[in-house]
């Protein structure tokens, strides 16, 4: 068994790669094709931090991630997000890899929105909008800047001097909340926020909203307005469970992201659209075996 630290791992992985490995993944999910329980989330401490255990199995591999979400590391020297994927031959079980999984986490939870964005939001998107400017903001901007030639960033933090900063290093515009989200083709919502920061009165019609945080049942990012907007989700069981935005707001789910990638439920781009992402394990189970893959060809080179 090999261990890939995070230098090895972003050497390998790559947008294009990683969201055609979401799409496989995600339309498998969907169909039937991965045997997964929903996550199992424990409380550390006095709601310090969480720690999660996600595991996964499809046809040729199987494996887990352990995850730790600290959302008070943010702004200090410790990321939010640690954890650690480990991979196994689905076949034998063997152990194959032990991985770090902060990047894989950052990486494949912006290629599914990307995947998914590709699938509901209109090919002349000009304007994206981003509440948060952490890690999945940069993210989020750099492979979605892969599909879509944006005109006009905006971006919008709880702390004016990150979105300022954040700005300043991405060419964009520094501004308040509604503002970043009036008249975008595209909103991204990544914060640690327990309360709405979106509102469904600032969307255009036509819009398209990527929500990444709010992964507890009792947090939401985005208000009742914005949920009734047609909604798509990685994976019903999870968002039933987990998420505050679909669970306190009655949401009705049109679709899993699987069902859009397999072709079992049609894209509707004319519509407003709201994709509630919440991380899955066969996401990082497949960014493994991709990372794995792609490491094990560069030693033979």
């Amino acid at each position: 068994m090999i261990y890939l630290d995070e230098a090895a791992v972003r050497a390998v992985l790559h947008w294009d790669d990683l969201v055609a490995a979401m799409e496989d993944a995600l339309g498998r999910f969907s169909t039937g094709g991965v045997q997964q329980p929903v996550r199992t989330v424990l409380t550390v401490g006095n709601d310090a931090g969480f720690f999660g255990v996600m595991p996964a199995i499809a046809e040729t591999v199987m494996g887990l991630k352990s995850v730790c979400f600290y959302p008070r590391n943010a702004g200090t020297e410790h990321p939010t997000h640690m954890a650690v994927v480990l991979l196994f031959d689905s076949k034998t079980g063997e152990p194959l890899a032990a991985m770090d999984g902060r990047l894989i986490t950052e990486m494949r939870t912006a290629a599914v929105s990307a995947a998914v964005t590709k699938r509901l939001a209109k090919q002349e998107s000009r304007i994206l909008g981003l509440l948060g400017s952490g890690v999945q903001a940069q993210a989020h901007l750099e492979v979605l800047s892969e599909l879509y030639e944006f005109g006009e960033v905006r971006v919008w933090s709880r702390t004016p001097e990150h979105a300022q900063r954040f700005a300043r290093e991405h060419g964009a515009k520094a501004t308040d909340a509604q503002s970043a989200v009036r008249d975008a083709d595209i909103v991204v919502v990544a914060t640690s926020s327990q309360e709405p920061v979106l509102r469904g009165s600032w969307l255009k019609p036509g819009a398209h909203v990527n929500a990444v945080g709010a992964c507890r049942p009792t947090w939401r990012e985005l208000d009742d307005v914005a949920m009734r907007n047609l909604v798509v989700v990685d994976s019903r069981g999870a968002a039933h469970a987990e998420s505050g935005d679909v669970i306190q707001s009655k949401a009705e789910i049109y679709a899993e992201a699987g069902e859009l990638f397999a072709g079992t439920k049609p894209s509707r781009p004319s519509e407003t659209t709201v994709f509630k992402s919440l991380g899955l394990a066969i996401e990082d189970v497949a960014s493994a075996k991709l990372v794995y893959d792609r490491s094990k060809e560069m030693a033979v080179r």
